[in-house]
């Protein structure tokens, strides 16, 4: 597998878009996921992006979308939010990525009023109507697992519920290390996941609450997960995801640490190509 990272961990500390990107390459990523948005991205950054990732020999893997409006009880809000993944899709074609990485949300007002059923059945007719568009353009879908007690897909047996539902060969998995510790999904649960997972991302937590912190800052115990992963024999990317430096200043120290112990994990497992 690749490593890569979603470079919104430069963004968020206010590096541009530049920088941040010749920042990844030079610390030695694999590739990168790009953080943006598709609806309202400019030319001019679109060419940007292409052009350093080009330069720095990047390529472009992933691009996170959260789109809860696909689930919302509203019908012009679902279609905003159906033509918005487009839009984002488009993207992922552009730039040559293998996938929508796509965060459906949450049930509204505590499973009440609104029959949960119903959000359930419109994430399943959105996805797959995303995943036929998507399968036109060879990229894929891979749904984030988020451990959150009102997620739609908050642990593993709803994901998998899901995938039956949607049952359309683009539609997969993203395998979320420290989300799987949040929701007590064990590694050996992981094996329902064979041929049905498309990304990974990895990053620490304290084991109670979302962390995205670097490999070693939490309480994780990644090995037995990532061997785990690597029986799933997925050709894709494992990319770290980190939020919220706590010193923005020293972003790229931040950055560096988590992948220097990311690649020795993948290195002791031999998971790196």
């Amino acid at each position: 597998m690749k490593l890569g990272i979603i470079d919104s961990a430069f963004q968020q500390a206010g590096v541009d878009t530049k920088t941040g990107l010749e920042h990844i390459s030079r610390i030695g990523f694999d590739c990168v996921d790009i953080f943006t948005e598709a609806m309202s991205i400019s030319e001019e950054e679109i060419s940007l992006i292409e052009l350093t990732c080009a330069e720095n020999n990047l390529p472009i893997t992933s691009l996170p979308v959260v789109a809860a409006g696909l689930i919302d009880f509203n019908d012009p809000v679902r279609e905003f939010h159906l033509n918005r993944c487009k839009k984002f899709i488009d993207l992922c074609a552009r730039f040559k990525a293998d996938n929508l990485l796509l965060v459906l949300g949450e049930y509204i007002w505590q499973r009440e009023v609104i029959p949960p059923e119903a959000q359930w059945g419109w994430a399943v007719q959105n996805t797959q109507l995303l995943g036929d568009y998507a399968s036109e353009k060879g990229i894929e879908i891979a749904l984030e697992l988020e451990p959150f007690r009102l997620s739609l897909l908050n642990n593993l047996k709803e994901m998998s519920r899901f995938l039956d539902d949607c049952d359309h060969p683009a539609v997969k998995a993203n395998i979320d290390i420290s989300h799987l510790v949040l929701a007590d999904v064990s590694p050996a649960e992981l094996s329902c996941l064979k041929n049905r997972a498309a990304h990974v991302h990895i990053s620490d937590c304290d084991g109670k609450v979302h962390g995205d912190l670097p490999p070693g800052r939490g309480v994780v115990k990644f090995i037995p997960y990532l061997q785990a992963i690597k029986e799933l024999e997925i050709d894709g990317t494992i990319a770290l995801e980190l939020e919220y430096s706590p010193d923005p200043s020293k972003i790229v120290d931040w950055v560096e640490e988590a992948y220097q112990e990311t690649d020795r994990m993948m290195g002791e497992l031999n998971m790196r190509s």
